[in-house]
């Protein structure tokens, strides 16, 4: 084993700095679709359904999305792991501004029928494919330029893309919310969907100024690459797939609980739109700050620690976090978001930017990471706001989404709980070394 020469820090906070501005630009393009999924799309798209099957179809074309991510991982991680890291993050992005503003263009229901569905949920897998691509190779980007000692703080750089696209996107929707019905419903829900064009040409430029890492670079001059990384993943570190994927479900299904499922939960209990959407924003401007945080401790007591006491927090928080809801008080709303998001969410899913990429060898780590995560991605991420609509609709009631929140906990801590703690190990190995010639020596100041 290797080890890969220093990067210095002006060329890692280039490019955790391109990697933030990126995840931003996607999750921003990501989530707008999820807002206007319970928003507005149900009497745009399917205005022949019922209420609750029109929502519940507008939630089936967001999670369409995650159906098409591991494919995208699998797509992307292939030539991320034989051709360069780079140009699959330019690509990923360039896809996902196509995708978005695509949908920004389309006719409604009223206007072409059913081709109008159609042309959303193709537009919806064209982000899933590029989101399938984005998040590990930004990560691992960040991870693999950033020394030992500071590996999960730089990774969590390209984490804090989730709740700063969040906040544009609950803050965009916020603003267009304050038109009539009337003009949101006929032009206002596409403005979004068109601003994202702009946010995608400055990630573009950014994007193009960074480097490949210094490890992937090794391994294009040693000729490790695989003929078909993902092949490769399942057959040598199938287990570390499993694992990685169990990882996501504390972390998934409360968030996905709390920023879009909750939209359409509050409007039924009579809470305002407006209410709703202020609290997700000001709960996620909160988690910017938090992630990194999380992140420092990760590099100085591991990654295991933290994300299993997220997993203990989010279980004890899953039934308040409905009853505070339930009281209809603005004050009670967004305590219950503070702690879900900024608190229980920051612990699960900050580390798994290192988390993650650590459990993979060099030479399959864009293709395992990425294949890990959106396979948790479409285990505890799409179905989240299909089944629980489901769930209120037949128990008219919330524990059920409580239990829902809990199972996933469970899971992620048994995952965690058997994984190896990777802290301390060069993030330049092999499929070839052992534990020990993983090993290094411990980072300086923990």
């Amino acid at each position: 084993m290797a080890t890969t020469p220093e990067t210095s820090e002006v060329s890692i906070k280039r490019v955790a700095g391109a990697s933030l501005i990126g995840t931003t630009i996607e999750f921003f393009d990501f989530f707008i679709f999820g807002t206007a999924a319970a928003l507005v799309f149900n009497k745009l798209f399917f205005p022949d359904l019922e209420p609750l099957a029109g929502t519940l179809a507008s939630f089936a074309t967001f999670g369409v999305a995650f159906a098409a991510r591991p494919l995208g991982a699998v797509i992307f991680g292939h030539f991320g792991d034989r051709v360069s890291r780079k140009r699959m993050l330019v690509t990923s992005l360039m896809m996902m501004g196509i995708g978005t503003v695509a949908v920004g263009l389309l006719p409604t229901y009223d206007q072409v029928g059913v081709l109008a569905p159609i042309l959303l949920v193709l537009c919806r897998l064209v982000q899933g494919l590029a989101l399938g691509g984005e998040w590990s190779g930004a990560v691992l980007m960040a991870v693999e330029h950033a020394p030992p000692e500071k590996r999960a703080f730089y990774g969590s750089w390209p984490q804090i893309g989730v709740p700063a696209g969040l906040v544009l996107a609950t803050g965009m929707f916020f603003l267009v919310q304050q038109l009539s019905d009337d003009a949101l419903e006929s032009w206002g829900w596409r403005v979004p969907f068109l601003v994202s064009s702009l946010l995608v040409a400055l990630g573009l430029y950014i994007r193009l100024k960074i480097e490949d890492s210094p490890a992937f670079r090794e391994v294009k001059e040693n000729k490790q690459e695989h003929r078909f990384p993902a092949g490769t993943v399942f057959r040598r570190a199938g287990w570390r797939v499993l694992m990685g994927a169990m990882a996501n479900g504390a972390a998934n299904i409360p968030f996905y609980m709390a920023t879009v499922f909750v939209l359409s939960y509050g409007e039924d209990d009579g809470i305002s739109r407006n209410t709703m959407l202020g609290a997700v924003c000001l709960a996620s401007a909160v988690q910017v700050v938090t992630i990194p945080i999380a992140a420092t401790f990760c590099d100085r007591i591991g990654r295991r620690p933290i994300m299993l006491l997220g997993c203990v927090l989010t279980a004890l928080m899953a039934f308040p976090f409905f009853w505070l809801v339930d009281t209809g008080s603005t004050a009670a709303i967004i305590l219950a978001l503070l702690i879900a998001l900024p608190v229980c969410h920051t612990l699960t899913y900050g580390p798994l930017a290192s988390f993650l990429p650590e459990l993979f060898p060099t030479e399959l780590r864009y293709s395992g990471s990425g294949i890990a995560y959106t396979l948790g991605g479409l285990l505890f991420s799409a179905p989240v706001p299909f089944v629980a609509a489901a769930l209120l609709d037949r128990f008219d009631a919330s524990w059920p989404l409580s239990i829902y929140i809990i199972v996933g906990a469970v899971l992620t801590f048994i995952a965690v709980a058997l994984a190896r703690e990777t802290r301390r190990d060069d993030i330049a190995w092999s499929l070839g070394d052992d534990d020990r010639e993983r090993r290094t020596a411990a980072p300086s100041g923990v």
